[in-house]
């Protein structure tokens, strides 16, 4: 089997991420994270806007007020793409300049979960992993990461799935959607280069989870116990993150990166950091809402 991406945004993000499909406005957000910038591409029409920000942009969440969580480099704000308001909900380790904010994501606990990644070159494991309620309490969850990724869960919101691209490995936690409470961590895949480090993923609706394989232009999907079922090529070399969208969530959206790569290897692959889709052969499911209201 293989996947048919198109483009659907031709945006030359230099590190796409974070996609998200919003069923009420049929809108599709995502990041770029050097450029500091929020997208949102409107589906039916085709047409795109975009927000600037002070920082480096690292993930994003819809919001129950139809505002988005919004992870900057050091803080976590709510933002209204209707308005452009933007209000502070929280720091996270804003005193450690070594580290920034990157892959983040709403739970079925109605919090935005987020991790934080060395941002420095020798990337050695001072990250974590926290949870961030409505009311900006900030709690770590996990320690020890390098560049914490791939949060997704399962549809029935009792399963977590998350990676660290450095590890390269996925765990799968149990997930208490009523409490956020994290049990049973099991590691279920180490990979490598050729497979693919695992960057973002998310969840099919069947219970399986699909990891952008960042380092082998590939999409991975992984049973819960971890078995590579499907590898799909994708037509850039840096595959970012997944996730399921449209009116019935049977389109795969892809966002890919740029990033500082030579010439010769952008000019073999001109939609490099596009946001992509393709018809995907398993549903999807809407993504879990902050609870701000």
């Amino acid at each position: 089997m293989t996947l048919d991406f198109t483009v659907v945004a031709d945006v030359a993000c230099g590190v796409g991420e974070s996609p998200v499909y919003d069923e009420a406005t049929r809108q599709l957000y995502f990041v770029d994270i050097p450029g500091c910038l929020v997208y949102a591409a409107d589906l039916p029409t085709g047409q795109r806007r975009s927000w600037r920000f002070e920082s480096a942009v690292g993930s994003l969440g819809l919001a129950a007020s139809g505002r988005l969580v919004v992870a900057l480099r050091d803080r976590v704000i709510l933002f209204d793409p209707r308005t452009g308001e933007r209000q502070e909900l929280c720091t996270v380790e804003a005193d450690r300049p070594e580290t920034r904010l990157n892959d983040g994501r709403v739970g079925p606990d109605g919090a935005f979960w987020v991790g934080t990644m060395d941002d420095r070159p020798q990337k050695e494991p001072i990250a974590s992993l926290y949870r961030v309620d409505p009311s900006g309490r900030v709690e770590r969850k996990v320690e020890g990461l390098t560049v914490s990724n791939g949060l997704a869960w399962t549809i029935d919101g009792v399963t977590l799935f998350h990676s660290d691209s450095r590890g390269p490995w996925i765990d799968r936690w149990r997930f208490d959607p009523r409490t956020g409470a994290i049990s049973d961590r099991t590691r279920i895949a180490t990979l490598d280069e050729a497979t693919g480090r695992p960057d973002g993923g998310s969840c099919d609706a069947e219970g399986f989870y699909w990891s952008a394989g960042v380092s082998a232009g590939r999409l991975n999907r992984f049973s819960a116990e971890g078995r590579l079922v499907e590898s799909f090529a994708v037509p850039v070399p840096y595959p970012t993150m997944p996730c399921f969208g449209g009116p019935d969530y049977r389109t795969l959206y892809l966002t890919s990166l740029r990033g500082a790569h030579p010439p010769e290897v952008l000019d073999r692959a001109p939609r490099s950091g596009s946001l992509l889709a393709a018809a995907a052969p398993v549903a999807g499911f809407p993504a879990w809402r902050f609870r701000d209201a």
